[in-house]
């Protein structure tokens, strides 16, 4: 069997961000699974889309429904090789389950890579596995990354660059899904040659 992926996700969970890397990981031949807590698998979660269109802040619109394939009282760290955190707003009230933190933070002490993305670090955050460490984010959660202990690494002029600090990958939004997903399968282990 080949290497297996968590995808951790809520409703309103950022939907290019939750689809778009599930999709990737499937091509590439990893088994994906994806969680909510609260939710059983067949159930879905709501999408919403976030677009940078010349505001202060980016503007949300109704998304998908994205389904859910595991259930979250099942999950056991030692049965995948790494963990993907999406943005959106459900990072937000994710990181309010104790038990959402716990196995964040249980990931992060075997090891296993951690590819967040967006609002995804605030798990991280919760967690408190990221002292030290540089992160990526939505400029709205470098306060949350520097009060954690880590160094908040502000994204690029087209939010497409991705940063990578022990077992973390971490990323500013979905326009850098190819460096960000091509940074995490090579924490993997996945070697890409074109």
């Amino acid at each position: 069997m080949g290497k297996r992926i968590l995808e951790l996700v809520g409703d309103f969970v950022e939907d290019c961000e939750a689809m778009v890397p599930y999709q990737m990981l499937l091509m590439l031949g990893y088994q994906v699974d994806t969680t909510c807590p609260g939710k059983k698998p067949g159930e879905k979660v709501k999408t919403a889309i976030h677009d940078f269109e010349g505001d202060q802040t980016y503007s949300e619109k109704p998304g998908h429904f994205f389904m859910i394939t595991k259930d979250f009282d099942t999950i056991k760290v030692e049965d995948y090789d790494g963990l993907v955190i999406p943005g959106g707003r459900a990072p937000e009230y994710l990181r309010m389950n104790p038990k959402v933190v716990e196995l964040v933070k249980k990931f992060a002490e075997a090891k296993k890579p951690i590819a967040a993305i967006c609002h995804g670090p605030q798990l991280l955050t919760a967690a408190k596995v990221i002292s030290g460490k540089r992160i990526c984010a939505y400029p709205a959660v470098a306060a949350e990354i520097e009060l954690a202990g880590g160094t908040y690494v502000p994204p690029n002029e087209t939010f497409s660059n991705a940063v990578v600090d022990d077992i973390f990958v971490t990323a500013p939004a979905w326009p850098a899904h190819p460096e960000w997903i091509r940074k995490f399968v090579e924490l993997l282990g996945a070697k890409i040659e074109i």
